[in-house]
């Protein structure tokens, strides 16, 4: 071979391998590009990620995200935000008013002896109820949330019918299921639905249950605890006719059996509610307003033109 040749031969060699050493800087220079481009992207995708983590961190829940919640009042009620819970004949004269809270223990006390005979004068149209329910029990030194949702879920259950709300609030309020003061059972969802599946309005009603998990009536719950107060009723249960705060007569403190208890709460309760609004028809008894004897402090219960508070709402 000529030197001439052997010449070209080398110099084409070296072209070659400084074609292949600049192909391979490109591609590593690239390669480099990509991957600073990728971290760019990586660390921006992460900033937005925990940005979004603590804004969504920040972000009220529960019962806080409940108070700016637009308000959904349940089917059946009336006035501002559904917050009148009026039930019976709409053509009774006359309205009573129940204050309760659901995790009070008088009030247990009160559903047990005495709120079938309460449900018997809705049923006979005798007057209407209208129950304030309220939620301070949860803001007391025995706190939890049990009083506000076991609220929302009669919401649940008023929506469904006032039936329900009736059967359902008398089943939370019954000796098998009323937890103590101080502990908050009913803060628990599926501790309210296991109480409901006694109720056969509610038993297996996807709509109920649905409501109840989503806290559908939470904020509505919210609107009725805020009227605690209301009338100056501080404490539970409480009975009130107009701007008349009604008192059932005390039982004796005396040992007696459980069924002894509810025939006195029972009576007690009539005896104050005859005292206000005369006897039930067809008891046999004078009417206080039409003229009879007039009771204890000269009250005359139903009086002639006597007009319902609530009927213009």
């Amino acid at each position: 071979m000529s030197n001439r040749n052997t010449q070209a031969n080398k110099a084409a060699a070296r072209e070659r391998i400084r074609a292949e050493r600049e192909r391979q800087q490109k591609k590593e220079r690239l390669r480099r590009q990509l991957v600073v481009a990728g971290a760019v992207v990586g660390v921006l995708a992460v900033a937005g990620g925990i940005g979004f983590m603590v804004l969504k961190a920040n972000e009220p829940t529960g019962w806080e995200a409940a108070k700016d919640a637009k308000p959904v009042a349940p089917a059946h009620t009336q006035g501002k935000n559904g917050t009148e819970i009026l039930i019976g004949d709409k053509n009774a004269k006359e309205t009573l008013e129940v204050f309760e809270d659901i995790r009070c223990p008088a009030c247990a006390s009160f559903e047990q002896s005495t709120g079938e005979a309460l449900a018997k004068d809705i049923e006979d149209g005798r007057y209407r109820v209208r129950f304030s329910m309220y939620t301070f029990i949860d803001d007391s030194p025995a706190g939890g949330e049990g009083s506000k949702n076991a609220l929302s879920a009669l919401g649940a259950a008023l929506n469904i019918s006032p039936e329900a709300f009736l059967k359902y609030k008398a089943a939370l309020y019954s000796a098998k299921y009323h937890p103590e003061e101080q502990v908050d059972t009913y803060g628990k969802d599926s501790e309210l639905l296991k109480v409901a599946a006694s109720v056969p309005e509610l038993k297996g009603n996807k709509a109920f249950e649905t409501a109840v998990t989503k806290g559908t009536y939470d904020r509505w719950a919210l609107d009725m605890g805020a009227l605690f107060g209301r009338k100056g009723v501080r404490g539970t249960p409480a009975f009130m006719h107009d701007d008349k705060k009604l008192t059932i007569p005390q039982i004796p403190q005396q040992q007696m059996t459980q069924a002894q208890y509810y025939k006195l709460a029972q009576a007690n309760f009539r005896k104050m509610i005859d005292k206000e609004f005369g006897p039930a028809k067809g008891s046999g008894k004078p009417d206080p307003g039409k003229g009879g004897n007039t009771g204890e402090e000269g009250q005359n219960g139903i009086r002639e033109g006597e007009k319902d508070p609530t009927a213009s709402r």
